[in-house]
């Protein structure tokens, strides 16, 4: 990891790192950076750049206690990606093997949004911007979200 590495990355444990990898080139436009092989072939560390965020990732390793969503039955996290469209970007997922959770749809908060699992498990809210939202707005439009739905 570089000194100019985000202060806070993901560090995704993937069962089939290596399909991953070639996932998120293909699906989110994804360029790999440091890779570090295991003696038996496995991705031991890998770092992923994807806009202007980065990942890391490693091949599940039971004997080190590092489970993928795979083996664990799913994950309780949601990786956060904003993209320029996310239309396109989530259909390429789903073409490519994720399964889709959310459709795309435009939101109060002024982000079109999908949400995928990929095929490895790991879940993704894939968003654009389409409009500015100030805080107010965004509390007038929440509480009027829930007012709705009872």
């Amino acid at each position: 990891m570089s000194s100019t590495s985000p202060s806070v990355t993901p560090y995704l444990t993937i069962k089939g790192a290596d399909a991953a990898i070639a996932f998120y080139k293909e699906v989110f436009g994804a360029t790999e950076g440091l890779r570090l092989s295991m003696p038996d072939g496995g991705v031991g560390h890998a770092e992923l750049t994807i806009g202007n965020g980065m990942i890391m990732l490693a091949d599940e390793n039971l004997d080190w206690g590092n489970r993928s969503p795979v083996t664990l039955g799913g994950s309780p996290v949601t990786i956060a990606l904003s993209v320029e469209d996310v239309d396109a970007v989530v259909e390429k997922a789903v073409a490519k093997g994720s399964t889709l959770q959310m459709p795309v749809s435009n939101e109060f908060y002024g982000e079109r949004v999908g949400v995928i699992t990929d095929p490895f498990g790991h879940a993704w809210h894939i968003s654009t911007h389409i409009e500015d939202v100030s805080e107010e707005e965004l509390h007038k439009r929440m509480a009027a979200m829930f007012e709705n739905a009872e």
